[in-house]
């Protein structure tokens, strides 16, 4: 097994990271490979598209990413991710780790992937890789919901499932997201 990591994660890059950020990278791979070798396949949504678990252990390897809100301007930065410039809590903020997943796909569903250009494919496929680590989930505190931009955007037509949901839903789901947003806050470099 060779394990890649795709041109969007920046988990393990060296470079300042937004959200989760794996901090011991060869023991993260080691138990990362152990953890894709059992995976379930059955399991999975989408054929070659993994959804890993990963084991406690990985806990002391990554940073979460996210952290308490503060009243203090200095304990946040201010980064570009996703094409969005925001303020993010500063990483040594960041809660403990309370568990890790990784979202891995297989070299030909990564490369199948609509939103994977030909160039990367192409590099993926060049390097030998058997799978593409795509993210790292290192959580915190609550399940997350979505975020307050997230939810906007699904409500205007981005996700179809929301076109379902009568106003005591939504009203619901505005509740949760505010709540969550007003305690925790993203970690960045």
């Amino acid at each position: 097994m060779k394990i890649t990591t795709a041109a969007i994660c920046c988990a393990l890059s060296g470079e300042p990271t937004v959200g989760s950020r794996v901090c011991k990278t060869d023991a993260f791979i080691a138990v990362l490979e152990t953890a894709v070798n059992g995976h379930k396949t059955a399991r999975d949504d989408v054929p070659g598209q993994h959804f890993v678990r990963l084991p406690v252990e990985a806990n002391e390897l990554v940073s979460a990413g996210v952290g308490r809100r503060t009243a203090n301007p200095d304990d946040y930065v201010i980064r570009v991710n996703r094409g969005y410039v925001s303020a993010y809590l500063r990483r040594e903020l960041a809660l403990p780790t309370e568990s890790v997943a990784a979202v891995v796909y297989t070299t030909a569903a990564y490369a199948a992937d609509p939103q994977v250009t030909p160039a990367e494919a192409d590099r993926v496929r060049g390097l030998g890789a058997s799978h593409v680590l795509v993210a790292v989930l290192a959580s915190a505190g609550p399940k997350a919901p979505l975020t307050p931009h997230r939810l906007v955007a699904n409500l205007a037509g981005g996700n179809k499932a929301t076109l379902a949901w009568d106003a005591d839903k939504i009203r619901a789901v505005a509740s949760e997201v505010v709540a969550y947003d007003a305690e925790f806050c993203v970690v960045a470099d």
